[in-house]
């Protein structure tokens, strides 16, 4: 039965070929994990050129043995069978038997570990579930990592991780791109690992808000999970139909189009055919069905890029306990699944309707229903907020309170097809906090960057001041010169 789980003799060819020909090392340290191999000794020979490769030194016999003498575990034998061993130029059938034998051994231990969880522990079976789910996700991914990281990984993979970024010309843009440009400046975009709450009172837009990021990730041929829980998946089609063909919603939902909306309707239709968009709008879900149901997802489909909850206060708890603590356990699992997965998770919240009582009615994150865990969570904090949301309201108050006095009311308030709103960062754990200024179109459900207005300018024979502009002196503006620039 042993033999199933291991074969030294593939586990030596692979170690030599390394040794003959190093520059198979680096497709291979993609390919094979450390604990790959069953043999610790050969363990601690592939440890020790990862250690070569990251300290840029050659991956050879003498290196390898410096190496492995400077922590105690050169094993002379062992290093000789590996050297005697035929090297092989076509290594992938070898890895392939090798990861083979890897998976067997670790489904072993699994089975070992659902024993104990079971019965020496005798947890409840939604827990046992969990754990094993978790379990074989990370087995199937390759996600199997030591306790701790030294210093000289760290370091390496952060090197890595700078390059990278420089090799992106330093774009502004590091994480998932939120669909807007000014919020991807003040956020870097969504990063993986992220938990990010996007919070409003009713009717302020949040889920129009996350559709326009929806929308312009599937748009990139990557893909999104989305829990609906609040409204039918049939529902958030035919608002991404109306932000991306610029048809009213309302046209959409009763079939009232023109020819040309017809056809940009059937063009709308043939892209989102081949998007990678995935909706789960069975509307009632606790958090340990939300995570064996992304981790399905995401196994099966690993270009899932963000998972996209809406929303945080309808998903179920679980047990009796008091609902502040479900909701501490949702939050913390959600964080928990985004670093688990490696993808960014939006999950959308509700305010307090405390808020409506101030003056100013920006949220803060006070507002937050059950606040306080969700606070300490997340990651990122967006507040969407419309001040025409409660000048229409206001209005309407007024309206009634004058007819129910007998009194003729003049309308001050005049509704518009474009209404300002605001993205407010209250929070942000690796960047600052702020706001960035939007624009709502409400027949669309969809919000835009502002429009540009042109300031009308003068100039001053501009020419002839060019002219007589020297190099690296720039003259100062005078009180007649004004500039034309655009204001957002």
């Amino acid at each position: 039965m042993q033999e199933n789980l291991y074969n030294l003799a593939f586990e030596r060819s692979i170690l030599s070929s390394i040794v003959f020909e190093p520059a198979q090392f680096d497709e291979l340290s993609t390919a094979l994990n450390v604990d790959d191999f069953y043999l610790p000794a050969h363990q601690d020979i592939f440890n020790a050129m990862m250690k070569l490769l990251q300290k840029d030194q050659p991956i050879d016999e003498e290196f390898i043995k410096k190496e492995l003498v400077s922590i105690k575990k050169f094993d002379e034998q062992v290093m000789l069978e590996i050297l005697s061993a035929n090297p092989i130029s076509n290594t992938k059938a070898y890895v392939e038997e090798i990861k083979d034998k890897s998976l067997k051994r670790h489904l072993l231990t699994l089975t070992t570990e659902i024993k104990r969880v079971t019965v020496e522990e005798e947890l409840p079976s939604a827990e046992v579930i969990d754990i094993v789910e978790k379990k074989l996700y990370d087995i199937t991914q390759d996600n199997q990592t030591s306790d701790f990281k030294d210093s000289p990984q760290m370091t390496f993979d952060t090197m890595e991780y700078i390059k990278e970024m420089k090799a992106r010309g330093n774009s502004v843009l590091v994480g998932v791109d939120t669909g807007f440009n000014e919020l991807n400046k003040m956020t870097t975009g969504f990063g993986k690992g992220d938990l990010v709450i996007i919070a409003a009172r009713p009717a302020m837009g949040k889920t129009s808000f996350v559709l326009n990021t929806v929308n312009s990730i599937i748009s990139q041929g990557k893909g999104v999970a989305f829990f609906s829980l609040e409204m039918p998946a049939e529902q958030l089609m035919l608002r991404l139909l109306s932000i991306q063909t610029s048809i009213p919603l309302q046209k959409l939902r009763v079939g009232d189009m023109s020819d040309d909306q017809w056809t940009s309707l059937g063009g709308a239709i043939d892209k989102m055919n081949s998007a990678k968009l995935f909706v789960d709008d069975q509307g009632s879900i606790n958090i340990n069905q939300l995570r064996s149901k992304l981790r399905k997802l995401k196994n099966q489909h690993p270009e899932i890029e963000i998972a996209v909850i809406d929303y945080l206060q309808i998903m179920q708890g679980i047990g009796n306990q008091d609902r502040h603590l479900q909701v501490s356990e949702i939050s913390r699992g959600l964080k928990m699944l985004a670093r688990e997965l490696n993808i960014p998770i939006v999950a959308l919240s509700q305010l307090n309707r405390g808020l409506e009582a101030r003056n100013d009615k920006r949220p803060m994150l006070s507002d937050i229903r059950e606040s306080g865990s969700i606070e300490q969570d997340a990651d990122i904090i967006l507040f969407v907020y419309r001040d025409d949301v409660y000048l229409y309201k206001e209005e309407k108050e007024r309206e009634k309170a004058a007819k129910a006095e007998g009194k003729e009311f003049i309308p001050t308030y005049i509704e518009k097809e474009e209404e300002d709103a605001e993205i407010i960062i209250g929070k942000q754990r690796n960047g600052p906090t702020g706001h960035v200024k939007l624009v709502f179109q409400k027949k669309l459900t969809r919000f835009v960057e502002p429009h540009p207005r042109v300031i009308e300018t003068s100039y001053e024979s501009i020419d002839t001041k060019s002219a007589n502009m020297e190099v690296g002196n720039t003259p100062e503006p005078s009180s007649n010169d004004t500039v034309s620039m655009p204001t957002l």
